[in-house]
């Protein structure tokens, strides 16, 4: 996976950087378009996006298996 670059540009902000598949994606779309910083502002913020879509997805699969209930037998031990 790919690194934060070792001398960031002076900016009023910090970036941060993680290794993810989002991440992944924004940095080669932004290697092979050379995209304004516009472009970087969104594509940034459709990663959060991307990433709060997984974690709705995961909320709603833990709550369809919570709801079902345990299926099983009781076994009576002397």
């Amino acid at each position: 996976m790919k690194q934060p670059p070792k001398n960031p540009s002076p900016t009023s902000e910090q970036a941060v950087y993680e290794n993810c598949p989002c991440r992944e994606i924004v940095d080669t779309v932004r290697e092979f378009l050379g995209v304004s910083p516009a472009v970087r502002q969104h594509l940034a913020n459709s990663r959060v996006e991307f990433l709060k879509a997984i974690r709705e997805v995961l909320n709603e699969r833990i709550e369809r298996l919570s709801s079902q209930g345990q299926k099983g037998t009781k076994v009576a031990v002397e």
